[in-house]
């Protein structure tokens, strides 16, 4: 796969990216009013970040799926995200990255993270011509996030939904809702 065909796109500044979670309100909602994830939220499971708005409305169904009603928008240190890439493993087998299948299960073992490039979508949630990442944070990568890296927790679903109904209203307005992402480039 070309590096033209995995992009990541994102809403960031020159400290912080944005990323998106989708969860029930029993974990969305104390996590906006303590500003960082508390329990029911669980530290021990594998977390699933995502910078780009339409693949996570793609994920969560414009927040109708189950489990998935609130979607949180998450500004993370970009130091953060940096760390996250340095300390990744993709989630399947590449011969163009990893020499051996062996030597990619062991890294997976090994890593705290977990990458994965998926179709990016557009507004009506179709398949694009290129990847979006999704990042999966576990064992290390968990605690770092929720204590370190998470720079403010907002709830965006009404804007969500306000899109979702937009898109067979007034299509030109929907997509003016949409957060303006940029190509963003790791370090």
């Amino acid at each position: 796969m070309q590096d033209n065909e995995r992009q990541i796109r994102a809403v960031f500044d020159d400290n912080t990216i944005t990323v998106y979670q989708a969860y029930r309100k029993e974990i969305a909602l104390p996590a906006v009013e303590h500003q960082k994830f508390v329990p029911p939220f669980k530290m021990d499971r594998m977390t699933w970040i995502k910078p780009s708005f339409l693949w996570m409305m793609y994920r969560c169904g414009w927040a109708q799926k189950e489990g998935q009603e609130h979607v949180l928008a998450i500004k993370i240190k970009r130091e953060g995200l940096q760390w996250a890439l340095d300390n990744s493993c993709l989630s399947h087998f590449d011969s163009e990255i990893h020499n051996s299948k062996e030597e990619w299960k062991e890294k997976l073992t090994q890593s705290p993270v977990r990458i994965q490039w998926d179709p990016e979508r557009d507004i009506h949630l179709e398949k694009l011509d290129y990847r979006s990442i999704q990042i999966g944070l576990s064992g290390e990568a968990v605690p770092k996030y929720v204590n370190e890296w998470i720079v403010s927790i907002t709830d965006i679903t009404p804007l969500c939904k306000k899109i979702h109904s937009l898109i067979s209203e007034d299509i030109q307005e929907a997509a003016k809702q949409l957060p303006k992402e940029r190509l963003f480039s790791s370090s």
